[in-house]
């Protein structure tokens, strides 16, 4: 029974050792290499399995790498893998280019590649130029007339540029600011629409492509549309604001005229109460004169005397109001 024991130990111990021998010696692996006319040791797919690489899809893309006529190193595969970058779109970008006669090595793909650019994509790019379609911009020519015009922008992808180079957004933003430098020094918007390739060559002559990762092959008008006269807005807002300056300009005056009218009213005011100050003193005046025998009673009567021919004089002046009943005296 205790040798039964053992010998089950034994094989349960041998199987977990020959698993472990298998798996971190590939030699599936290393075979398949070997019968596809790759030779990668058996020592260096080991040392995958310590670093964590997946030796199988090392060895299907320098395979697939080689089959294509690549020259790959796989030290080279495994340290971009490492690095965080995708193996097998840099293999088949680099197979794509050769096929297209464009000159890209393993060292550009896995700088492309690290720097977060589809370089696969990129190089279909570069065999198939792509159209990119701007949004309406709006512009307004030296007549006040606006226009909004839509461009079609055809584009192919740079490869030395595609490191540090502006993306599709910068194209877009730039052809749209020559879009509108272009309509803007137009002296009319008629000549735009009976011209519309003058903008595409405006714009094309402003060299736009410059640090970007493309380069413009052509810019096309699709469309253009006639928008709101700016200029007569423009004019109206000025004649309102000129308006409101000048209803501002006048109420400024009449407040001053309304003020001034109030302060002579109040000097009125002030003299007529002098007036009336000085009035109410003549008959203590008066009094005063009397006992002081300055004033004797002929002269008094005098005096009231000029006063009532003064008033009476005033009276006979201010013309009567005419009554509403009154009736015109017909004469016989």
């Amino acid at each position: 029974m205790d040798e039964l024991m053992f010998l089950g130990i034994l094989a349960v111990v041998g199987i977990v050792v020959l698993a472990l021998l298998f798996y971190y010696v590939p030699i599936g692996v290393w075979f398949y290499s070997v019968v596809s006319g790759v030779r990668v040791g058996l020592l260096q797919l080991i040392f995958m399995r310590w670093r964590r690489v997946p030796a199988s899809m090392i060895v299907n893309e320098l395979i697939t790498g080689t089959k294509a006529g690549l020259s790959l190193n796989v030290n080279e595969m495994e340290a971009h893998y490492l690095a965080g970058g995708n193996l097998p779109n840099v293999v088949k970008a680099l197979i794509s280019a050769q096929k297209a006669n464009i000159a890209l090595d393993f060292k550009m793909a896995t700088a492309i590649d690290l720097a977060g650019r589809n370089v696969a994509e990129a190089v279909q790019m570069s065999v198939n130029p792509k159209v990119i379609n701007t949004p309406p911009v709006t512009a307004v020519a030296k007549d006040g007339i606006q226009l909004i015009a839509k461009a079609r922008v055809t584009v192919r992808a740079n490869i030395k540029q595609l490191v540090g180079g502006a993306g599709e957004e910068t194209v877009l933003a730039r052809v749209g600011e020559g879009i509108v430098s272009s309509i803007g020094s137009s002296v009319s918007h008629k000549s735009v629409l009976e011209n519309p390739d003058f903008i595409s060559r405006v714009v094309l002559d402003k060299g736009l492509d410059a640090g970007t990762a493309f380069e413009i092959l052509s810019i096309d008008i699709a469309d253009i549309d006639v928008g709101k006269n700016i200029g007569a807005f423009l004019q109206m807002d000025q004649a309102n604001a000129d308006k409101n300056i000048a209803q501002a300009k006048a109420e400024e005056k009449r407040a001053m005229a309304v003020a001034n009218e109030q302060e002579m009213k109040a000097k009125a005011q002030e003299a007529r109460a002098k007036v009336i100050m000085a009035e109410a003193e003549i008959p203590m005046a008066i009094a005063e004169a009397f006992r002081n025998g300055n004033l004797g009673i002929m002269d008094y009567y005098k005096l009231k005397n000029i006063q009532a021919d003064t008033q009476m004089r005033e009276q006979i002046a201010r013309p009567e109001p005419v009554r509403k009943d009154s009736k015109p005296i017909q004469s016989k």
